[in-house]
């Protein structure tokens, strides 16, 4: 039927209906929508928020779940306080800054933080456990967490670093599993986690100008001097600007007399017996040749250098469990390819110095990779999580080739010169593993003024199937032969006389 006005036809009464009753589908079926992303996709990373209401009252109400180095050493558990309320209790202060803490007043940090949800129960890591929970008459099932992290390695790092400030990489090449992460000075987690001595520790360890609560191994950020010569050798490679063979002639008159680049000149005088000798790669990396490495530098160009460390994860955060900063080649704007402003700017950058900033863990990835033949494997800490409703594995896992077997190799042999070589152990005293062949790279990183250079070394071992890479840097150690190269082959000997594997 019509409805009929006076002079006007109107619409089928029916017609109005069916598109009312269209939008309303519309609309339910977009708030269905919504309730589902929300409840289904996003309701683990909401449930897990470490602001969340129930992951706050888990926190204060329920024991969180233990922490554990690969040994099966726990590192995190609970005490109870004279209320009958849980508090954190930590093993060794040499973990501080990885484990974090966990405090009912100051909230949480490291490993405590990352993995709040779980170690207080609220999230699991099984999927279907972690859809089921609501439903069950106990909610909350605190995992434990299995660090790849070696609790001896970890003091042997921490008591090597002594009164240095400083930080420690180990890990496994092969599977990216972090054995040790040490950053000093440290400070005492358990303090600030029991109620009774939590405001006298936080007021104390903020006000240190040594700044204890800086994770060095993952958020200090530091020059490093002659081991970025390794990402400039991989680029030059990889972009074939570069071979093994390659050599300057300018490059001895230019150790004399200075390399002078658009007016800027770059010394390098601390290696005189190699007088006269025009070096190939190899030979510049066991000498640590600035002038070569400035030349290598302005051959391949700042296009190669940059996505090289782009590969190897320069300017973004590094995967891995904990947050870390972000290393650099350059501040950036410049108008050269990779941002470089211009030649002296990126001839400098090539062997260290001028606006590089590193972090250990990143200079650790670098040295992984050239031990496993160019395939950078992502960094990890957790290794197992696991509670009542049962225990998950985390894989290992690739994060790319980023150099081909034949120029890592190369890369491979000139870091194995730079420690077992001739010359090359004048720079990395202490470095080699007595019996077993050792690689490595030495720096000296230069921060002008009149205080002593930061101490870097990376490496690995052994040369030909590695288990073990390292990066260990000392501020104002000195140069990298006096203070970080030794420290890096006591730990690698410790790590070969108790840790390793076939």
């Amino acid at each position: 039927m019509t409805a009929v006005g006076r002079g006007t036809a109107r619409r089928p009464i029916s017609a109005n209906v069916a598109q009312v009753g269209a939008a309303l589908v519309v609309a339910f079926g977009v708030i269905a929508a919504g309730a589902g992303y929300w409840q289904l996709v996003r309701s683990a990373d909401l449930s897990s928020s470490p602001d969340d209401p129930a992951v706050i009252a888990a926190a204060r109400d329920t024991p969180r779940g233990l922490i554990e180095d690969r040994h099966g050493t726990v590192l995190a558990s609970n005490k109870k306080d004279a209320d009958g309320e849980p508090y954190r209790v930590y093993k060794d202060k040499s973990m501080s800054p990885v484990i974090g803490y966990a405090s009912r007043y100051y909230g949480t940090a490291g490993l405590e933080r990352a993995y709040n949800a779980q170690l207080s129960g609220i999230a699991r890591s099984d999927p279907l456990a972690e859809a089921l929970r609501k439903f069950q008459a106990t909610p909350y099932d605190p995992q434990n967490l299995t660090l790849s992290i070696s609790l001896p390695l970890q003091k042997a790092a921490l008591a090597g670093l002594g009164s240095d400030r400083g930080a420690v990489v180990m890990l496994d090449p092969r599977t990216g599993q972090v054995l040790a992460l040490a950053s000093n000075p440290t400070f005492d987690a358990s303090a600030i986690a029991d109620p009774a001595t939590a405001q006298e520790a936080w007021t104390a360890v903020n006000a240190d100008p040594a700044q204890p609560l800086l994770p060095r191994a993952t958020l200090g950020t530091y020059v490093p001097g002659s081991v970025l010569k390794i990402v400039t050798a991989m680029g030059g490679l990889d972009s074939g600007a570069l071979t093994a063979a390659t050599k300057f002639p300018q490059q001895p008159a230019a150790e004399k007399n200075g390399l002078v680049v658009s007016g800027f000149t770059i010394k390098d005088g601390h290696h005189p017996f190699t007088d006269g000798t025009v070096l190939d790669l190899p030979d510049a990396t066991e000498v640590s040749c600035n002038i070569y490495y400035a030349l290598a530098g302005l051959k391949e160009g700042g296009g190669a250098l940059d996505s090289m460390a782009r590969r190897l994860g320069f300017y973004a955060p590094l995967p891995f469990d904990l947050p870390t900063a972000t290393s650099q080649l350059t501040n950036g704007g410049g108008p050269l390819p990779g941002g470089f402003l211009d030649d002296v700017e990126l001839a400098n950058a090539a062997y260290g110095q001028g606006e590089t900033l590193v972090t250990p863990l990143q200079m650790a990835l670098v040295a992984s990779t050239v031990a496993n033949g160019g395939l950078l494997m992502k960094p990890q800490l957790v290794t197992a999580i696991s509670g009542r409703s049962g225990t998950t594995t985390i894989a290992s896992q690739s994060m790319g080739q980023v150099l081909s077997a034949a120029d890592d190799a190369v890369v491979k042999q000139a870091m194995m010169q730079a420690v077992e070589g001739k010359y090359g152990r004048l720079f990395t005293t202490g470095a080699a593993v007595p019996g077993i062949p050792t690689a490595g790279k030495s720096g000296t990183a230069q921060l002008g003024g009149t205080g002593e250079p930061h101490s870097w070394f990376i490496g690995f071992a052994p040369v030909d199937h590695p288990q073990i890479a390292i990066a260990v840097l000392v501020e104002h150690g000195g140069r990298g032969g006096s203070r970080a190269s030794p420290l890096a082959g006591q730990l690698m000997k410790l790590f070969f006389d108790t840790e390793a594997t076939s």
